[in-house]
């Protein structure tokens, strides 16, 4: 038995190995990257393409077309995806920028689902994609709002750019301004030139508090979130999430947003420009 469970966790390495891979790669150099035998990957290649999760092109290998499957299923049967489909698209088209939802998994916080629009955003962050926790506004929110999953001397420090917060204390008031004001923004701390603002999915538990389930996050170019109006793009996003909470629990009310936090932010000198008037009106 030991040895079966040797050999799926080594065909699972395989499969996120692929995965991760820009072009398909020959046996030599996924056993090298793997660190195991030639024949063991061979032999682990030939069954995972019998059933179509890994195809042959000429002697390399990528991802097959049957993880697509299975990844779109378990996408499809995931009730807070289903519930916030409808209210992504909906944001997309009126904002013209990429909305995404993340929630936590096993894996940390991961993207579940994406409208693009019209911006620029076509491949970062991917879905399935764990997202950082300290330089992103989706995991500043799941630091302050899920503490016990997400506890903040685990969040990391890798600099991404020269704006990630990697001190512990700055990175603590950050979270506790997001706990507060019910949504993050992140300008430029993981990706250079892009900036998010997103707010959190929370419902109220039977024996009282609240619990975080997906995160809602507007990603825009850093200019085109300038011209749209970072205050209407916050309040826009914390309805939003608002909007799949209620889809998920419609007998939830819990208010996650400070409204505070929200009429200071619509003070910001940064307000409305054309763009973001036309944003609001085709609601």
């Amino acid at each position: 038995m030991e040895l079966l469970f040797q050999s799926v966790d080594r065909a699972i390495d395989l499969l996120f190995h692929l995965h991760e891979q820009a072009q398909p790669r020959g046996v030599s150099e996924i056993a090298r990257a793997l660190e195991l035998p030639k024949s063991t990957v061979h032999r682990l290649l030939q069954a995972l393409a019998r059933r179509g999760l890994v195809e042959q092109e000429g002697g390399r290998y990528a991802p097959g077309a049957r993880l697509v499957a299975l990844g779109l299923g378990a996408q499809e049967r995931d009730p807070v995806v289903a519930a916030a489909r409808p209210v992504l698209d909906e944001e997309a088209r009126a904002l013209g920028e990429t909305v995404f939802l993340m929630a936590p998994r096993s894996a940390g916080l991961v993207v579940l689902d994406k409208a693009e629009g019209a911006g620029f955003l076509r491949a970062a962050p991917r879905l399935g994609e764990a997202v950082p926790l300290h330089a992103t506004a989706a995991g500043k929110l799941a630091l302050a709002f899920a503490p016990d999953r997400f506890p903040l001397d685990s969040a990391g420090s890798e600099r991404f750019t020269d704006r990630t917060v990697v001190d512990p204390e700055a990175l603590r008031v950050e979270v506790e301004r997001a706990r507060k004001q019910g949504f993050a923004e992140n300008h430029g701390e993981w990706i250079d030139g892009l900036s998010v603002v997103a707010a959190p999915v929370l419902l109220d538990l039977p024996a009282g508090g609240r619990r975080l389930i997906a995160v809602l996050a507007v990603a825009a170019a850093t200019p085109s979130l300038r011209e749209l109006g970072a205050a209407r793009v916050s309040r826009r996003a914390v309805d939003a999430a608002r909007r799949v909470q209620a889809r998920v629990n419609p007998k939830n009310t819990s208010e996650p947003v400070s409204k505070r936090g929200l009429a200071a932010r619509a003070a910001s000198p940064r307000e409305a420009s054309p763009r973001a008037r036309r944003a609001e009106e085709r609601v």
